[in-house]
């Protein structure tokens, strides 16, 4: 028998399933997006199979894996430039 926050959870995340304002498409790239930012194996396992299954192309995938590597890329580059700052560190005269 599940627990009772497990039971919620399970709940709550079969009804981001049910979507008033996105398509299953939109909602299954918003899936797999979410799962690649926070590198969940089985969730990205999952939403490529429901996404085949669904009909997403290779190409849609493609363009969000791109989405996801930029905000990422943009996440470290900010992360550095504020240990840079908060440190007084000064790139520049690396040798």
């Amino acid at each position: 028998m599940l627990g009772k926050h497990q039971q919620h959870y399970e709940a709550f995340y079969h009804s981001t399933h049910e979507n008033e304002h996105l398509d299953t498409k939109t909602e299954l790239l918003v899936g797999l997006s979410a799962a690649m930012a926070l590198n969940c194996l089985p969730c990205i396992n999952y939403y490529l199979k429901q996404c085949k299954l669904n009909g997403v192309t290779q190409g849609e995938i493609s363009d969000v894996t791109a989405k996801v590597m930029a905000v990422a890329a943009g996440q470290k580059k900010l992360q550095l430039q504020e240990v840079l700052t908060k440190y007084k560190i000064n790139l520049d005269v690396y040798t």
